[in-house]
Parts: structure tokens; sequence; C-alpha cells
């Protein structure tokens, strides 16, 4: 009897390190799988196939995501451009680009490039660009002009320029813009304008599926291929 006991509790620490090794693998699929299901539900309404069509985005093309934090579009970028193509992934925030490039590495796609940006310079090599996506970030930069012909420089003549934000009221301060994450489309037209870029159109904008959720533009603009 106390031998059959011994052998039920020497089992007991065995069967808790099983488990313990179970959960964390549930833990390990379950992360990937969230993720997953997360891009779904954003494509639905995100629609990257038409942004990245828009955009001109094709096998060898190289393109900048500014703003990119976790990666949404960078990603899709990457598997629409190929290895022969580039992605530069630029954002504020070092950590946000170090998960980037370690995501980027553990898929294997070298084509991916994560560049730590300054407030008034996105570090972007000059004359490289087919395209370029600023997605729900344009509203938070301060020094505006100085970014604009950052991305100005980067991209080739015939270069094209997505801007995808949320709208506000036109006539307000700038700074009343920041905050509340949103910016009139007619005042990123202006700075755009103002520094070189050809207005080319407005795109069907997006809307989540979240009740109460804000809606989104989306304007395309260009590079001249000739400034005279």
């Amino acid at each position: 009897m106390l031998r059959h006991q011994f052998r039920k509790i020497s089992r007991l620490p065995l069967a808790w390190m099983w488990l313990a090794l179970v959960v964390g693998m549930l833990c390990v699929v379950a992360e990937p799988l969230r993720a997953q299901n997360d891009t779904a539900q954003r494509d639905a309404w995100q629609r990257p196939n038409e942004v990245m069509d828009a955009l001109g985005l094709k096998a060898g093309s190289a393109v900048g995501d500014i703003g990119a934090g976790g990666g949404y579009f960078t990603f899709h970028f990457a598997q629409r451009v190929g290895p022969n193509g580039k992605v530069y992934a630029e954002d504020l925030r070092e950590k946000e680009m170090a998960d980037v490039q370690s995501r980027a590495q553990k898929e294997n796609l070298p084509q991916i490039q994560t560049i730590v940006g300054a407030p008034d310079d996105p570090k972007l090599p000059v004359g490289t660009l087919d395209a370029i996506l600023v997605c729900n970030a344009y509203h938070e930069f301060h020094d505006y002009n100085d970014m604009i012909q950052g991305m100005y420089k980067a991209l080739k003549p015939g270069g094209v320029l997505g801007i995808i934000d949320a709208p506000a009221e036109p006539g307000q301060p700038r700074e009343s813009y920041y905050q509340p994450h949103h910016i009139p489309k007619e005042l990123v037209r202006d700075d755009f304008t103002h520094n070189g870029f050809q207005f080319v159109k407005e795109l069907p904008g997006f809307k989540p599926p979240d009740e109460g959720s804000r809606s989104y533009y989306f304007l395309l603009f260009e590079k001249p291929v000739s400034t005279h």
C-alpha cells in the first residue's frame, strides 16, 4: 500500500512537467495563429492588394513603408516585390523595427531592411524608390516639410506616394490634429503639392468593421518625371 502511494506521489512531478510542456507548445502554436487571424481580419477591410496595385508594386520594386509600426504593410510588400525587390520599413521606434527585423529573418525575407528614422528625416536612400506608403502616420509628422522632402528625394522620377489617414475638419490649428490622430485631406494635398509632388487622385477609402471606428481616406501623389 505504501509502495503504491509512493509511486503515485513520485509520478506527480513528471505529470506536471508534461502538462507544462503541452501548455507551452499550445502557446507557441496559438501565437502565430492569432497573428494570422488578426492579419486576415485586417486584410478584409484594408484591401492590401488594392493598395499595392495603386502604388504600382511588382516583382523587383523598391518601396518604403514610412511609420511601419509592426510591419503590416511591410510584409505584404515583401511578398509582392519578391527577393529581387526591396522594402524599407521605417519608424522612429527602435523596438518596433527590431521586431520587424527579427520576423523578417525568421521568415527568410532579406528584401526587408529596417530603418530607425528621425522626426525630420526618414533616412531613405536617395533616388532609389519606386513607391512610398505612409499609413495612419502622417498626422503625427511635426517636421512635415522636412519629412516630405526626404521622401521626395528618395523617390525616382515618376515614383508614387500614398497617404492613408483619418479625415478631420479643415481650418483648425495644425497642433489640434496630432492627439486625435487625424488630419484633413485638404491639408495633406496642400503639404505635398507645396513640396513638389503632383496630386494624382483619391482612391476608395477604408472602414474597419468595428462599430464606431474611424474611416480612412487614400490619396495618391507622384514625383514629376521632369521639373521643367
